[in-house]
């Protein structure tokens, strides 16, 4: 018996394949070419921000070389520039503000994804958290200038008082310092990590729990055993998001850290950052000092493109081990 069109437009499980249409193969290759040349101007505007802020920095970069690097005196009347106590700075306030805001973000995701409130009070948690990302720095800054710092101040000295032979309290904290800018600095990255972290949780299928209590585990046991390694993909890369978005933080840390270039272990001596030292040196730099702050800004480009590039690869790396197991 001949094939009627119905039939011929069914496949091999039963359901109807309609052929595209002349206008959808039309939107088709629109999206696709937009899509492309999107992509690409993308990878052309990272290469002409790299151009041009190379450009700007190489006289600094012919004239200092890599002692810019080593060196920790900066003094513009005397042609003395060096960097590696605001790399210092950057690197150590990234890494506790990371270490802070990383553990509290992925303890709040845990908290709204796993069910220990009822729905509708998770659903306002989540928007109170997700508006900490719409405060703008400044508001941070002054914020810690007029409430944290007086806060902490009485703990601070106290710990400096009592274990003032550890390095890490070898100073009092008088005003501004690392351990007030590390703080509102790990709030900041807090929404980022917790939103990012939700997802990764929220993804899980809920089979994989039901199985981990058919074992018999408890509830934290199928949390901290089975839930959070299968989302671990997503929590490193929020992580990572959150350290690259503290190495780039400018005006918070800027009003915050003290701006005093020395190095120090000590949680409450004032400190410096790349981004505070660009901040507040272009508004009275000279022509050579903007190339020189431009090297700055391309040690800071550096870092942060490290940071993400060693990220995914160990993300990759732990898929592939995942895998061959």
């Amino acid at each position: 018996m001949a094939s009627t069109p119905l039939d011929r437009g069914a496949d091999q499980t039963g359901s109807v394949s309609v052929p595209p249409t002349s206008k959808d193969i039309f939107f088709d290759r629109t999206f696709r070419a937009l899509t492309a040349t999107f992509t690409w101007l993308t990878l052309l505007l990272i290469i002409l921000i790299i151009w041009m802020i190379g450009g700007t920095a190489l006289p600094a970069i012919k004239n200092v070389g890599f002692s810019f690097l080593t060196s920790t005196t900066w003094d513009p009347n005397q042609s003395q520039f060096g960097i590696l106590p605001q790399i210092w700075g950057t690197m150590y306030s990234s890494l506790l503000a990371i270490m802070l805001g990383g553990f509290f973000g992925i303890t709040i995701a845990v908290f709204l994804t796993q069910g220990f409130l009822p729905h509708k009070i998770q659903i306002i948690l989540k928007s109170i958290i997700e508006l900490l990302a719409a405060i703008p720095s400044v508001v941070y800054g002054l914020w810690g200038i007029f409430v944290l710092i007086p806060l902490i101040r009485p703990i601070a000295n106290w710990l400096h008082g009592t274990f003032g032979w550890l390095p890490f309290f070898s100073t009092s904290l008088s005003g501004p310092g690392m351990f007030p800018a590390a703080l509102v600095l790990a709030i900041m990255i807090l929404p980022t990590v917790a939103a990012i972290s939700q997802d990764a949780l929220s993804a899980i299928p809920e089979k994989i729990k039901e199985a981990a209590y058919g074992m018999g585990a408890t509830r934290w046991e199928a949390i901290l055993k089975v839930l959070l390694p299968a989302a671990s993909r997503g929590i490193f890369g929020a992580l990572v998001l959150g350290f690259g978005r503290a190495l780039g933080e400018t005006m918070a840390l800027a009003m915050l850290v003290g701006n005093s270039n020395q190095l120090s272990l000590s949680l409450f001596s004032p400190a410096d950052t790349l981004a505070a030292l660009l901040a507040l040196n272009f508004p009275e730099a000279s022509d050579y000092e903007v190339s020189v702050l431009m090297y700055a800004a391309v040690v800071l480009l550096i870092i942060t493109l490290a940071v993400n590039v060693i990220g995914e690869a160990i993300i990759t790396f732990s898929e592939r081990s995942g895998g061959k197991k």
